[in-house]
């Protein structure tokens, strides 16, 4: 996706963070916490311009994170399913002591969904390591019928919010296209 606004990355550096939440930690200020961290946790020298950003399934007060097997993943896509959930992705930037910070929120419909759906969905593999159990970029696009918000964001990086935090810093937005 940063490809898009022409940023191709030096480096990707994996932030090793304990991503559990607090007890009773809502999910907005959660995700924002977690991107925050991330984006503290990389060693990075004082002019380099680090990105994180983290995406936080959200059903009501309850964070749906990245379930640990498909048992985990077919619970949380039966509790989604028919249902409208919100989808937060908290985007991060630092530059030497500096950190530009944005929460973008939309709400996903998914269609109600058939044990067949659910087994069909899951046999792809595709939910592994996504929050909430699903990625609506890959197959899981099938079971979403309605958005209200940023796509990209939905995705796992809000790519105009992601562009405008990244000039801030200080780093040009396709600098490399002419």
């Amino acid at each position: 996706m940063l490809a898009q606004i022409g940023v191709v990355p030096d480096a990707i550096r994996p932030a090793d963070i304990d991503e559990t939440p607090r007890p009773r930690e809502l999910p907005r200020p959660y995700c924002a916490r977690m991107a925050r961290e991330k984006v503290q946790a990389v060693a990075a020298g004082p002019e380099d311009i680090v990105l994180c950003a983290d995406t936080t399934v959200a059903l009501g007060r309850r964070i749906l994170g990245k379930p640990a097997d498909a048992g985990e993943a077919a619970g949380f896509l039966q509790a989604l399913s028919g249902r409208r959930h919100r989808v937060i992705t908290a985007v991060a930037v630092r530059r030497g002591g500096r950190t530009w910070e944005k929460v973008v929120e939309s709400v996903v419909r998914m269609k109600r969904l058939s044990d067949d759906e659910v087994n069909g969905y899951l046999s792809t593999g595709d939910w592994q390591g996504k929050a909430g159990g699903y990625g609506i970029q890959g197959p899981a696009g099938a079971l979403i019928p309605w958005i209200s918000g940023s796509f990209t964001a939905i995705v796992g990086l809000p790519v105009a919010e992601t562009a405008q935090l990244l000039q801030a810093a200080g780093h040009p937005i396709w600098k490399d296209r002419t």
